[in-house]
């Protein structure tokens, strides 16, 4: 059984998330990263990273660095598919859609790291 502290792995992606989106779009950070959480929230973790990669050129770039710590998020978690995963979208369909304790650990781990990105992005402005 792995003692790895879930919550401080949440809080280092969540600075992480915000960190790297805010670099990205600057003052829209924590609008795009609420709007995310909501999508999470309503319609699961499938629909979170599509979100991500249907944004416009405008969010594009913060898109990314939020999906790209998200899986990195859910890789060093041990969440199944991910191990290797190079697309999000590819793991949560093929591998982890299957398995629906690992489904609802990933989207309460996602939601609390995306709680933590979005105060820590109003920091940064």
């Amino acid at each position: 059984m792995s003692t790895q502290n879930l919550d401080q792995l949440c809080a280092k992606f969540g600075w992480n998330i915000a960190d790297e989106v805010h670099q990205a779009i600057g003052k829209n950070a924590e609008n795009h990263i609420t709007k995310s959480l909501g999508v999470l929230q309503e319609d699961g973790v499938y629909a979170f990273f599509l979100y991500q990669a249907s944004r416009g050129q405008r969010e594009k770039p913060g898109a990314g660095k939020l999906r790209d710590q998200a899986r990195e998020l859910l890789k060093e978690a041990g969440i199944k598919g991910f191990e290797h995963a190079g697309e999000p979208l590819a793991a949560v369909r093929e591998y982890l859609a299957s398995d629906l304790d690992q489904l609802l650990l990933a989207k309460r781990l996602l939601e609390q790291a995306l709680i933590y990105a979005r105060y820590h992005a109003k920091a940064l402005e």
